[in-house]
Order: C-alpha cells, then structure tokens, then sequence
C-alpha cells in the first residue's frame, strides 16, 4: 500500500491502527484476583464431604497418638518416621531403608488410585479429598462461624473498616493461624515420639528442625487454605491439566443438563402463558453462589470445576421447592449428554425444544439417557483396577514372606589373603548380620562348601570352627570381623557360603563369597 503519491510525496496517509502494546494502551499482565464468596449449602453431597472431612483431618492429625506395642525394643507409636534410626513403623510393618521399594510400590498404587478415580467418576480426588479442598472447607468453616454467610461476608468485605469488622478479621485469621500451627505441629509428630516431642516443643528443647517445619506449613497452611483458595486449583496444581488425558465420554463429570434446562426463564410461568418455550432452569443463580472457584457450570465443563457438586444440591433444592425432578445438574457421562443434547436440538439442526424430551404431562421421554452404575465397569477401569490390586497384592504377599534376617559381607581388599607360617591361606571378611525384628535372637552363622576351611571371630572364640553362635541385637545390625583359614587341599573351587539362621529355624539368609589364594587375586 502506497503511503504517499508521486506527485506529491509530502502528503502522507495516516494509517487507522492502534498499537497494542504501546505504553498507554498496555493492560496489565495478571488481573486483580476477584474474591468468592461461596454460600453455605446443604444436601447429600455436602454431607459427604463432611463426612471425608472429618475422616480425612482426623486421621492426619490423631494418628501420631495411636499407640502399637512392639515389645521393649521397638517404639510404640503405631505410625512412625524414625529418621535417626532409619525405620518406617505402621502398626505391625516395619521398613528399613534398603525396603524402599514397598514406598516405590505404594506411589505406583496412588498413581493408579487416581487413574482409576479419575476415569470412572472424574475429579472427584479435587473434589473431596484433596488436602487443599480440605483445609479450604475448614477455613470456611471458621470465616462463616465469625463473619456471617456469603451475603454478611460481602457487605462486611465491602463496607469501611471498624471496631467490630477489625475484631472479626483478627478473630478469623487468628483462627487460620492457629489451624495452621496444629497441622504443621500434627506433621513433625510421624516423625517421633508424639508425647515427649510435644513436651520438648512447648519447653524450648525441640530440635531447631521442629520448629522450622512447624513455621513453614503453618506458614502455607494459611497462605494456601485461608488466602488463595481457588487460585491453587487454577494456577498451581498440575492435575487439572492432566485429568483430561484420563478422562474419556464415559467418565462422570458435574454436567448441566441444558437439553432440559434451556430455554431459561425466571419467571417461566409468564412465558408459557405467552407461548414460549422454557426449561426447568429459572436462571437463580444458585449454582454460581455455592460454587467454592466462582464459575457457572451452566457455561459447560472447565479446568476450574473440581467437581464437589455443591451446585448439584443447590440446584436439586430449587427444583424440590418449585416441584420439578433432580438432575437438571448432576452427575452425567459425556455420551448419556451427547445423546440427550442431540434428542432435544434434532440432532443439532435446531435450538433445545423441550416438547422433544418431555411429554404433556411434564414427565421426560423414555428415549431420554439416565447414568446407569455398570458403564463404570468397562476396560478402561477393569484395567486400572487390575493394575492397582495386582501392585497391593504383590506388596502383600512380599509382606508376608520375607525374611527378617539379612547378611553383608564385605572381603578385606589390602591384603586380600594372608600366607602363614603352616602354609595355610587366611581372608578376612566384615560380616553385617542384620536383625529386622524388634527382639534379640541367637544366631549361628556357619561355612557351607571350602573343604578344610575354618572360621574364627575374634570377638566370641579363640579357637577356629565351622560355626558359631553370636547374640544379634534388636533392629540393628551387628558387625563382626571373621577370618576364614583354609590348608592347602589341592581343591579347584574357591567359592563358598556364609549361612546365618536363627535358632527358631524361622528366617535363614545366605551369602556367596570367595576365597582368594595366590593367583587369583581380584
């Protein structure tokens, strides 16, 4: 395009453009956070959240106290961290670090359990036992106790400040701080003895660890739960990105049911006796005021919708009120709305007609789909149900059947033999006799194979032998120095067997070792 003409090169067209990121016309990255106000609701869906709720923060913060007694040796708190000792306790399990592939197994079974959750009935993880749900419905618990329900919230966040809005702000995040303080101090109690590392807290003689954890989740319990809220579903946490790669058209989801909502109408009374054609929905706004991220699930499914169906019992009390059905919001699969939606909108080429799923007297058409519990049994969630108890029972059955004696042995590099004055051959070797119960035992540990060869522990005996005795101590491993001496047999191998086993015959563990002579040194 020509910006001047030839003839007259100083007349110069202005161009009608505006630039975007001029200085002036440039708008701010992020937008202000706009606050949610989520009304208190009531209904089946709620109650079940209580009820995770109140499981869920029980066990977090009581477990610690459960007592499991494990005899004198052992501790008896039932769920234990013993970092200085290296032991994991879970009432009758104990894992010691080189067990690490049991934590492995149960990471693998939690990324199933959220597959398999997931692919049957959507987010429901986000939506009820998520900690960050959690801790956010007890929040609002303690803001709606000081400040009101949502429209006393609103009034009070908008008006100006005063004596008493000052006295409720310091009330309620008092409260948020000191939630936040029993859960950092319920965490650092899994990782010793609860009751006497609550006295060392609340004397000053807890390790500078403690209370720097206890300061940081306080810190983010308050921050997270209390301030941002839905800005943690939205912003921080990857899930809701990856959820659709586990979600499939048969996975439940909180859907509006528009094919029987639309058109809306608040006052629908006035528009039938007008000749209009109107849906159950009236368009109240119930569903927007209970939902905890602020969206409208009319506007169909989004990455904020962490699917706690609050919106389904408020919409089910407007339609008992107004004598109409539940289910306009509900729990639906994608195929049973496809199907739905393309019944009422002739298979797209109209708008929703509502004389195509229902009938005169009001009730819906039997070609209308209704959720039905054994499409959660298909393939997809066979597969990871498999998977899951496959891992759990694999775990289990391991459990069962290992052995709770082990054995290291470590041959002494410099020198790797000795040559005595009789012309026998001795190697030194550390043995690490590993004691997994939390009882002391006897054990006897033995040479199997090396003909003529003996051992000595210079700790227990003088003398040489085939076998020894030695006392293994409870939940540690005892460290022995062993000589083996063989005479010259003329004999080709130098392989053989350190066997350790209990005097019980109840666990029983072996070791391969050599024994190095002259000309194969290694």
């Amino acid at each position: 395009m020509n910006l001047y003409t030839a003839s007259d090169p100083e007349n110069i067209k202005r161009l009608s453009v505006k630039p975007v990121n001029a200085r002036r016309n440039r708008q701010p990255l992020y937008a202000p956070r706009k606050k949610v106000f989520p009304r208190r609701t009531e209904g089946r869906f709620r109650r079940f959240k209580w009820i995770v709720m109140l499981i869920t923060l029980g066990i977090y913060y009581l477990a610690p106290w459960i007592r499991w007694d494990r005899g004198p040796y052992a501790p008896d708190q039932a769920i234990l961290i013993d970092l200085s000792s290296r032991r994991f306790f879970f009432f009758f399990i104990e894992i010691w670090p080189q067990e690490f592939y049991y934590v492995a197994g149960l990471l693998v079974m939690a990324g199933f359990g959220l597959f398999l959750v997931t692919s049957a009935v959507g987010r429901a993880w986000c939506g009820y036992a998520c900690p960050q749900t959690v801790w956010v419905d007890l929040f609002l618990v303690v803001e709606r106790a000081i400040e009101g329900d949502r429209n006393a919230r609103m009034k009070l966040d908008a008006g100006p400040m005063s004596v008493a809005k000052l006295r409720k702000r310091v009330v309620k995040h008092s409260t948020w701080l000191l939630i936040g303080v029993v859960t950092g101090g319920a965490w650092i109690f899994y990782f010793a003895d609860a009751p006497s590392l609550l006295v060392s807290l609340f004397t000053g003689r807890a390790p500078a660890a403690a209370y720097t954890t206890v300061a940081i989740l306080t810190a983010t319990t308050y921050v997270l739960g209390g301030l941002m809220r839905e800005q943690v579903c939205t912003y921080m946490c990857p899930w809701p990105r990856i959820q659709g790669a586990m979600l499939d058209e048969n996975s439940l989801v909180v859907t509006y049911n528009d094919w029987r909502g639309e058109q809306r109408s608040r006052y629908p009374k006035k528009a039938r006796a007008k000749g209009l054609l109107v849906g159950d929905c009236v368009d109240c706004n119930a569903c927007v005021a209970v939902c905890p991220m602020g969206i409208d699930i009319r506007d169909g499914q989004r990455m904020e919708c962490i699917t706690c169906a609050l919106c389904i019992d408020a919409c089910d009390g407007v339609m008992d009120k107004r004598g109409k059905p539940r289910g306009l919001i509900a729990y639906a699969t994608l195929s049973e709305y496809s199907s739905n939606m393309s019944l009422a909108t002739d298979e797209g080429r109209t708008a929703v007609q509502p004389s195509r799923v229902r009938n005169d007297n009001g009730t819906f058409v039997p070609a209308i789909r209704y959720f039905n519990w054994r499409i959660i049994f298909r393939p997809r969630t066979v597969f990871y149900a498999v998977a899951w108890a496959s891992v759990g029972m694999a775990m289990l059955v391991h459990l069962a059947f290992r052995e709770r004696l082990e054995l290291n042995v470590v041959h002494d590099r410099n020198p790797q033999y000795v040559l005595e004055s009789d012309g026998s051959l001795r190697n030194g070797y550390t043995l690490r006799v590993l004691n997994m119960v939390p009882t002391p035992r006897d054990v006897n540990i033995s040479l199997v194979g090396l003909e003529g060869a003996t051992m000595r522990i210079p700790e227990f005996a003088k003398e040489d032998a085939r076998s020894f005795t030695v006392h293994a101590e409870p939940d540690a491993a005892t460290t022995l120095k062993v000589f083996v001496t063989r005479k010259p047999t003329g004999a080709a191998t130098n392989e053989f067997l350190f066997v350790i086993e209990d005097t019980d015959h109840a666990d029983r563990a072996t070791y391969r070792a050599a024994f190095n002579a002259p000309g194969d040194i290694k």
